[in-house]
């Protein structure tokens, strides 16, 4: 949630800031805000409810000269979206500016005290109270910037990433973090601030994640140094950034949902390059080999994740069991962390996540850390929270993933979850040879038949959006491994175009959503299992029969369901348990062309954002 971008250097600071902000906006876009220090001890602060666009409009004709500044783009939390409550904040003062990115629990006691001391405020925001409370620590105790955000920080409960700056010392930026990410870039007598690394990987590749509760002070002329918020100094370890700048623009397309879509025969062929070999018969994740043991000894595996994660998640359960004979439960990471669990040292806890920062997951993890169990994350974001803390894991490489609505980084988590399940089974004996070989070689083919469905399906998904586009409801439908990918199809729907959606395991329907379909409900039936295949012919006559408008996903050449199915679109034919890799395309693609008939805003939908990183 929120995006930040700061920066001290030599260039003007301005277009840095509002590029990084725009860069950043799939994060936040409720309202967007600068601070820009000239030098001569006084604050530029321009802030604008609405989009990073609204704010450019804002200022445009005014002087902006500055080589330090910070910015924020919001997604709100305390306080509806306004001009006042936009980021950066004031100190009471006027001396100090704050972006932050989280929430501070404590700030209703933290603003009583003191507004008692004489503070008063303006806004709604928890953000608010935190400056005020450098701004007290400063002044009372007579302290460096950097020594009054580490006290204040030693006083708050909750989430930050912050940075701030001190107009009485414009050679000086002070940033930490603790449960929301954040990043210093590290150039040629220059340094940025981050959320991520796309606002900075124009400037530079040299990076530092940092860590929980750690400080970074970055001063023109002794440059970058880290702290811990108990003042102990530590070495900075320097990373490379590893994205393209390409990765990070639409190239061509409308949105970069569609270009998500589309990139995924790419994405997957990435997320298996180099980790398996079916014509000489080997898996190899990096994270499964170090911990082969404990792995095969798992009593039980649990998945814990949120969202579009938690729907790859229940596929992994399929997988799992299926293929590694082994317990698996998956679990809404918000819950699992309040449910006071039963853990050992002998389950497997296993977090999917796309940024490696979702609060919920994270606190999951951190709990079945305290209990003993192994870590094991699947995440997108390399040098996330999540991939820090965990006991082994694997990157999706599927690249940044901007448009809102997870596409890439969905299917990039199954083929991961795939290559586990089966490298499990192999190992264990739970899977014949001869299926395991069959399994190795219809993954490497599910590239190209990705790329050929994409070719081939489009255009007749993007006419059955026409068809259906102004339904109130819809209802999908699917059996075993196609039950998630119906909870899939159905949240896209649900998050880009604002159409009531229900996903449900097809026989389920007569145990209630049998009683919503009419004549004007589309009823989206996921067919590609072979062996429920009578089943599902059962469910769609029993929709037909009450006149369901019915849009059915099937293997090429099928015929029974096509007859009885309104619209058909078909998906090239492939072992059973990986059809879910191509029957969610042309979910992703409907969901895509009824949002856009809609006029719907595809990347950035109504009150969301991409990272999760408040509860």
């Amino acid at each position: 949630m929120c995006g930040i971008v700061g920066y001290i250097g030599p260039r003007e600071v301005f277009p840095i800031l509002m590029k990084g902000l725009q860069r950043l906006e799939y994060r936040g876009y409720d309202s967007a805000g600068v601070a820009l220090l000239n030098g001569a001890s006084t604050f530029q602060i321009f802030k604008k409810k609405g989009k990073v666009s609204d704010l450019s409009t804002f200022v445009r004709g005014k002087k902006l000269k500055a080589h330090v500044g910070i910015g924020h783009t919001r997604w709100a939390t305390h306080g509806p979206p306004s001009d006042t409550n936009a980021h950066p904040h004031l100190s009471g003062n006027g001396r100090l500016a704050l972006v932050h990115n989280g929430i501070i629990e404590n700030y209703e006691s933290l603003k009583k005290a003191l507004e008692q001391l004489g503070h008063r405020f303006v806004s709604d925001t928890d953000t608010e109270v935190l400056v005020h409370l450098i701004e007290e620590l400063q002044q009372r105790e007579n302290l460096s910037l950097e020594e009054a955000v580490r006290l204040a920080l030693s006083k708050v409960v909750g989430a930050y990433a912050i940075v701030v700056m001190d107009k009485e010392d414009s050679d000086v930026l002070v940033a930490a973090r603790k449960g929301s990410p954040l990043l210093v870039g590290i150039g040629d007598e220059e340094f940025f601030f981050a959320s991520d690394g796309t606002p900075i990987v124009e400037y530079t590749r040299r990076v530092v994640y940092l860590a929980d509760e750690q400080i970074a002070v970055v001063r023109r002329k002794t440059g970058l140094e880290i702290k811990t918020i108990e003042n102990e100094l530590l070495s900075p370890y320097i990373e490379q950034l590893e994205m393209k700048i390409e990765s990070i623009e639409k190239g061509g397309y409308d949105y970069f949902m569609l270009k998500e879509i589309y990139e995924q025969p790419h994405t997957i062929a990435d997320a298996m390059r180099g980790r398996i070999h079916a014509k000489e018969g080997w898996i190899r994740l990096g994270g499964v080999e170090e911990y082969a043991n404990r792995l095969l000894q798992a009593d039980r595996f649990i998945m814990v994740a949120c969202g579009t994660s938690w729907h790859a998640a229940l596929l992994g359960e399929y997988l799992f069991e299926g293929l590694a004979r082994v317990p698996v439960e998956v679990e809404y990471a918000s819950e699992f962390r309040y449910r006071n669990p039963i853990l050992t040292e002998r389950d497997v806890v296993l977090g999917l996540s796309q940024s490696g920062e979702t609060a919920d997951t994270l606190a999951a993890l951190q709990l079945a850390d305290e209990r003993g169990a192994l870590l094991y994350g699947i995440v997108n974001v390399v040098g996330s929270s999540i991939a820090r803390l965990t006991d082994a894991g694997s990157y999706i490489h599927a690249g940044p993933e901007i448009g809102v609505a997870s596409t890439k980084a969905f299917t990039g988590q199954v083929v991961l979850l795939t290559l586990m399940a089966l490298s499990l089974g192999y190992k264990k004996g739970t899977i014949a040879k001869s299926y395991y070989h069959k399994l190795l070689n219809a993954l490497e083919n599910i590239p190209s038949k990705m790329e050929k469905l994409l070719a081939q399906c489009d255009e007749q998904v993007r006419y059955i959006a026409g068809e259906i586009k102004e339904a109130s409801n819809a209802l999908y439908l699917g059996r075993g491994h196609n039950f998630p990918i119906a909870l899939e199809g159905a949240l896209k729907l649900k998050e880009i175009s604002y159409i009531h959606a229900e996903g449900y395991p097809a026989a389920e329907m007569k145990h209630g959503p049998i009683a919503l379909i009419d004549k004007n409900m589309p009823v989206i039936v996921i067919a590609t299992n072979k062996s429920a295949y009578e089943k599902i012919v059962s469910n769609v006559q029993e929709v037909k029969a009450r006149e369901g408008r019915i849009i059915a996903v099937v293997t090429e050449g099928d015929q029974a369901i096509s007859d009885l199915a309104d619209y058909t679109i078909e998906i090239p034919e492939t072992e059973e348990l990986l059809t879910p890799l191509l029957s969610v395309i042309p979910l992703q693609l409907l969901s895509y062309h009824i949002a856009v008939l809609r006029g719907c805003n595809v990347d950035q939908p109504r009150n969301l954002a991409k990272s999760v990183t408040v509860e």
